[in-house]
Formats: structure tokens, C-alpha cells, sequence
């Protein structure tokens, strides 16, 4: 893949594909960035459309009904559509989408696919940088990922309750995810917590 801050969304519901699938796109582009929705309608509020050049859905989340993706395209007109194809789809299913990745593609397979959708136009590579976390905001999203309240988080960080909710609208600015658990991703994948962690506890 090129080298540039390549925008993936992936919607998948299952957590371990998700983990595997993100993994391999990040082997593939360190430099790119990998955020999870829930489903169509979180994607739909995700603030930076223009910012997304592929979107990766899993075609069971639309299978009851295929004219869902076509309400949400309309929002995201740069993006490449990807199908993540891990069970038997009808053929009018998948042309909906403008590519697709067998779940049993190699990591080579895969991010040659998403490489030559993308290589024609890097989006956000220039003129639309990630905007980092600072540290409070790390150290504040580490506390939320460990399920801890405003208040909670206040007392351990020894600041007002009122900064958390500020640093916590500012973390979800940055990400564009809204979610705890896309949040968790989130933090996963930019290296800000371990799965570890996590499972341990803290």
C-alpha cells in the first residue's frame, strides 16, 4: 500500500475478523489509520466523510436490506466500497460494492486490493492530517477503556469532572468515534492500551 494516512472504516460485527482484518491493513500501511462502526447509521454520523477512502462492510449487515448502503453512499462519495466476504452472498449483493476480500484472501491478497483502490487518490494524506491525542486525553480515554466514570476519572487524575467531559468531547472529535467500544478500538489500534491491559484490568 502506499505510504500515505490512508482512512479505513471497517463495520463488522464480529470482534476477532475486526481484530485480524486491522491488523493486516496496518502490516500492510503503518501509516494509515483503521476505525470500527458498529453499523450503518454510527458511520453515517462519523463527522469526517471526505476523510474515508475505503469503507469495508461485512454484506450480512445489509442482506435484509440492500438499500440501506445505497442511503449511506450517497454521504461518502470518495470512498471505496469493500465487501468482506466470509460466507455465500447473491451476486446482486455483492455488486454493490466496488471490491471485494475473501476472508480467506492473504494479507497479501487483501492489501493489494485495498492498494489499488487507493492508489490513484490519498485523501487526507496532505491537507487533512490525524490529529494526535495529548497525553491527558491518552491517560483520560485509558481510564474510560477501563470503564471508569467521569467522577472516577477525576479523582484518579486529580482534575475537575467538568475536564474530563471536555478531554472525553475532545477525544471523540479527534477519533471521530463516539462509541466506548469504538473507543476501545480505537485505543487498541493506536497503540494507547494493550488488549492485555485490558483483559487484566489495568
Amino acid at each position: 500500500m502506499a505510504e500515505c494516512n490512508i482512512h479505513i472504516a471497517i463495520i463488522e460485527p464480529s470482534h476477532m475478523i475486526y481484530e485480524g482484518l486491522s491488523t493486516i491493513l496496518l502490516k500492510g500501511n503503518p501509516h494509515g489509520r483503521i476505525l470500527r462502526f458498529e453499523n450503518l447509521d454510527e458511520l453515517k454520523e462519523y463527522r469526517d466523510k471526505n476523510c474515508l477512502e475505503v469503507i469495508i462492510v461485512n454484506p450480512a449487515i445489509i442482506m435484509g436490506d440492500p438499500g440501506a448502503l445505497g442511503s449511506v453512499k450517497k454521504h461518502f462519495r470518495k470512498a471505496q466500497w469493500v465487501g468482506l466476504v466470509a460466507a455465500v452472498f447473491s451476486d446482486s449483493l455483492l455488486q454493490l460494492f466496488d471490491a471485494r476480500i475473501q476472508i480467506t484472501d492473504t494479507p497479501g491478497n487483501i492489501n493489494s486490493t485495498i492498494a489499488r483502490l487507493t492508489e490513484e487518490n490519498c485523501i487526507c494524506a496532505d491537507d487533512s492530517p490525524v490529529e494526535e491525542l495529548s497525553d491527558r486525553e491518552k491517560e483520560v480515554l485509558i481510564e474510560l477503556v477501563h470503564g471508569l466514570s467521569n467522577k472516577e476519572i477525576a479523582d484518579k487524575l486529580h482534575i475537575s469532572t467538568h475536564t474530563v467531559i471536555s478531554h472525553r468531547k475532545n477525544i471523540s472529535q479527534k477519533a471521530g468515534i463516539k462509541s466506548l467500544s469504538g473507543l476501545t478500538i480505537y485505543a487498541i489500534t493506536q497503540n494507547i492500551i494493550s488488549i492485555e491491559d485490558i483483559q487484566s484490568g489495568g
